[in-house]
């Protein structure tokens, strides 16, 4: 099989996500479930968005998903709520529009972060598909 430019990018985040799925189990969280280590491998070529980790009981809090846009398109405004959001990006241009606030720019390679109770939307700006990684955790004691 022939491997990609994404190759070592997947990878790394499938690592981040196993490191942060056990850390923040062992600092605290007292619950009855015990997630697993997991592995996800991404389709760099995928014309649709996908979840990765789903919560509890497979996390302790955190969600994630890969998401694919063509260009012009947007995931819609949305709330983080309680919970914090980062999106990594692996391919493409676009903006993360902070409703009333900033407008972040993204490119292959920055990761953008949402703090909580922060209305959003991600656009695909570019030319190319638009294709990121989103990490969604609770936000304990956050008000």
């Amino acid at each position: 099989m022939k491997r990609t430019a994404l190759s070592p990018v997947v990878g790394m985040m499938a690592a981040l996500a196993i490191i942060i799925a056990v850390s923040s189990h062992a600092f605290g969280q007292k619950k009855s479930l015990t997630p697993k280590p997991k592995l996800v491998t991404l389709d760099p070529s995928a014309a649709a968005s996908s979840e990765i980790l789903t919560g509890s009981p497979e996390t302790v809090t955190m969600r994630s998903g890969y998401v694919v846009l063509v260009p012009g398109h947007s995931v819609g405004i949305h709330s983080t709520k309680g919970n914090e959001e980062t999106a990594i990006v692996l391919s493409g241009n676009g903006e993360m529009r902070i409703t009333g606030g900033a407008t972040l720019k993204i490119h292959r390679y920055t990761a953008a972060y949402c703090p909580p109770h922060t209305e959003h939307n991600v656009v695909n700006t570019g030319t190319d598909t638009l294709r990121y990684v989103y990490v969604v955790a609770k936000a304990e004691g956050w008000k």
